[in-house]
């Protein structure tokens, strides 16, 4: 990842699985094409390429392990850094030499193979001590098809050596993410299909209509039959149009106009291989498309609004700058330092932002955190509407979907932006500018007590640190931020935009698994379910997994009132799955058995403080319940294996299940006292509401994990007081000629608190 001292240029949100050949085609495309781009991807590919500048790598690094290129230039690196952009070309560069110069390479991903961990600890235990740390390979994984044909290969690339160190052809049923090439190439042959355009021609639409595709992966329903089958790479295309009264308009909001004709296009052969034609009652009844009824608008532009004029600047300012640094431990790698917080921070294709070596005043807490997955299941069990359930890191990928982040938009105060370096389809690097924001916010009152017999209060304000990445999956928004704060906790929030996936309905009718939301259009009920994965090193790398329960204690001579209650602890032996009880207020926390408190002698733990959600609703005989591993519990607890990353299994598209975390925990390995990861699952059940529409108010989701027993007082106890002389907040009554209250002026000068014998 690069750094950037401010925000770039604008940039239209996307969708996009592997986001490739992006200047050249859009350069190529944009004057052409019709319409935004489509939802699995991408609503503004084009501009999105566009727009992306090309900027120069920084040549910081830290004096690591040397890497030989093709040109054996050394060029020193450390074992987690994000490959280079020179790293990236000798990887596509060894794949093609590998095969017959006239083999046509489709790059999915080029991206860092990390080392084992095995490996890896004693290399950070040394860079840790100031000792000479141990030599590891560089190495890159690439996931490439031959153009145009199913065979879909997985390579490892030894960029030490120099070699393709293996190369496996993967087997059937494993289906690669999509990318931005081909999506493009999906919307255009969607809508220049002779038969497609024979459908459209019975809607009798408007002249110059504007027609938009938007290619959905496919999906899985287990049918192998003729023209269903699913066992081939497919899209799922669904039509809409633009308001024909204002058919220029780039940003309409093409969702308020569904079409009833859904193409299907094989990724293979680029060809259209049937056509859907969507039912819009209450059953599965099938329509002959007729003349189109065209509905008014519901735009989410600006300038399709009256705005508020009452709002007044709220500013927020750092004049001394930020309290964070920033430093590269490579040459795409950044270590940040805050309020004795110190980490690495990595960003690839599939995860977006990834944090290692977690720290707090010199501790270990977290080897590696991630949002390895998210599921989307929607509720229309009719076809084809049931094989709809994104994958959205797995299909697609947060690094690649990330947007461009503007400065004073997307992050306020002092903004600290890197950016990153991914692949294109022919294994070219792509820059990804200002992909993450790092900034400080004040989230209100770490901690207060006031005296009320001398009336001093003492106040500090929490002050967190954010790192922010924000995705676009066609239609949806995804804010991913991991959040530190001054007492020792880490939190991670999602928050969910944007706009609904929307299907035509008919007027005048309602259905129980969607919700109409404007004339004509229905958003169908769905799940938004994630994973966090949670690599702990908590005092230590070998750790387990407990849980609290509150229990009334029974009436007895010692508790005669039937007051009394007691907590219990269970520790988790073996790899399962969990799930929260607020019943008996269950917590699940992350111990090391083996460091004591020095206070009360518990062990060191953090708890797990997530929210809770329901599980996936689709039946376990279900392809939606088969192939979403990690929707069936709020926790999973597995060994440490390398390479087992990602809670859905490493390929989701149109995936059949048993490659993901419930298969893992299945094996019952021992996970008391071991290297182990844990897999946290949190989300919402979205039954859409017509203020979600024309796009929706965010939907907040945070998990926190907190020390408990970790330290031996309230950690944020040195957080300076919350002062006047330092916050300068001003009276608004001063501002609006209102009557202002009473207020102390202390000793210094300070404005603070009424200082009152007693508050009661």
């Amino acid at each position: 990842m690069r750094e950037e001292s401010q925000g770039g240029a604008n940039v239209s949100t996307i969708r996009s699985s592997s986001l490739n050949k992006c200047l050249a085609l859009a350069r190529k495309h944009i004057k052409t094409l019709p319409a935004p781009l489509p939802r699995l991807f991408f609503k503004s590919l084009l501009l999105h390429s566009l727009f992306r500048s090309r900027h120069s790598i920084s040549s910081m690094s830290t004096e690591q392990v040397v890497v030989s290129l093709a040109k054996r230039t050394a060029i020193p690196q450390h074992p987690l850094g994000p490959l280079t952009a020179a790293e990236i070309s000798e990887s596509a560069r060894l794949i093609k030499g590998s095969w017959p110069s006239n083999t046509n390479v489709h790059f999915k991903s080029i991206t860092l193979q990390e080392p084992k961990k095995a490996e890896l600890l004693p290399f950070l235990a040394a860079e840790h001590s100031g000792r000479r740390t141990p030599t590891i390979e560089r190495k890159s994984f690439v996931l490439y098809y031959i153009r145009n044909t199913d065979k879909l290969h997985e390579a490892i690339v030894n960029l030490g050596l120099g070699e393709v160190e293996s190369n496996l052809r993967l087997g059937p049923y494993v289906h690669s993410p999509a990318d931005g090439d081909e999506i493009v190439k999906v919307e255009k042959i969607a809508l220049e299909d002779e038969k497609v355009q024979a459908e459209i021609a019975k809607l009798q639409l408007p002249e110059g209509t504007v027609l938009i595709s938007d290619p959905w992966i496919y999906g899985s329903d287990g049918i192998d039959d003729g023209l269903f089958t699913d066992a081939k790479r497919m899209f799922q295309c669904f039509l809409y149009i633009r308001d024909p009264n204002n058919a220029s308009e780039a940003d309409g909001n093409h969702y308020a106009m569904p079409l009833t004709i859904s193409p299907v296009v094989s990724a293979e052969t680029m060809t259209v291989t049937r056509i859907d034609i969507l039912p819009t009652g209450v059953d599965n009844t099938i329509r002959e498309p007729s003349p189109y009824k065209v509905q008014p608008p519901n735009e989410y532009i600006p300038e399709a609004q009256t705005l508020r004029t009452d709002i007044k600047p709220l500013n927020v300012i750092q004049p001394e700058g930020a309290s964070f640094t920033v430093k590269n431990f490579s040459e795409q790698g950044h270590e940040i330092a805050w309020q004795k917080w110190d980490f690495k921070v990595g960003f690839n294709l599939r995860e977006g932002m990834v944090l290692y070596d977690v720290h707090y005043d010199g501790r270990p807490l977290f080897y590696r955190l991630s949002l390895s997955d998210m599921n989307i299941p929607y509720a229309d069990p009719r076809h084809p509407y049931h094989k709809k359930a994104a994958f959205d890191l797995g299909d697609a990928g947060a690094g690649i979907m990330a947007n461009n982040l503007q400065l004073g938009c997307d992050c306020l105060g002092s903004i600290h932006y890197l950016s990153a370096i991914l692949n294109d389809d022919k294994g070219e690097p792509l820059h990804m500018p200002n992909c993450v924001c790092i900034h400080e916010q004040d989230a209100g009152i770490g901690w207060k007590h006031t005296n009320y017999r001398t009336g001093r209060a003492a106040v500090v304000r929490n002050r967190e640190l954010v790192l922010q990445s924000i995705i676009t999956v066609s239609n949806y928004e995804y804010i991913l931020a991991f959040q530190f704060n001054q007492a020792g906790e880490v939190m991670y929030e999602v928050r969910a935009t944007g706009i609904l996936s929307t299907q035509p309905i008919d007027e005048g009718i309602t259905v129980p698994w969607g919700t109409v939301v404007h004339p004509g259009v229905l958003a169908a009920h769905h799940q938004h379910i994630f994973s966090l994965r949670i690599d702990p090193m908590i005092d230590g790398p070998m750790n387990r997994v407990v849980y609290d329960e509150a229990h009334p204690m029974p009436r007895s001579d010692f508790n005669p009132h039937g007051v009394g209650y007691t907590v219990n602890e269970t520790p988790v032996t073996t790899s399962c799955g969990l799930d929260q009880n607020w019943d008996v207020n269950r917590i699940f926390k992350i111990q090391n058995a083996g460091v004591k408190n020095p206070i009360n002698g518990k062990p060191v733990a953090y708890k797990i403080m997530a929210p809770p959600f329901q599980k996936m609703l689709a039946d376990k005989d279900s392809f939606h319940f088969k192939r979403a591993e990690f929707a069936d519990h709020n926790i999973y607890v597995t060994s440490y294996k390398d390479d087992e990353l990602y809670a859905g299994g490493k390929y989701t598209n149109q995936s059949r299940g048993g490659t993901g975390v419930r298969s893992w925990a299945d094996r019952k390995d021992n996970v008391l006292d071991d290297d182990i990861v844990v897999w946290v699952q949190f989300g919402i059940n979205h039954v859409p509401r017509i203020e979600d529409f024309p796009v929706m108010p965010c939907e907040i989701l945070k998990v926190a994990l907190k020390p408990v027993n970790f330290f031996e007082k309230n950690p944020a106890l040195d957080v300076p007081q919350s002062v006047q002389s330092f916050n300068k907040s001003v009276l608004a009554s001063m501002n609006h000629g209102q009557e202002a209250g009473e207020a102390v002026v202390e000793k210094g000068g300070e404005l603070c608190c009424v200082k009152e014998s007693s508050k009661l």
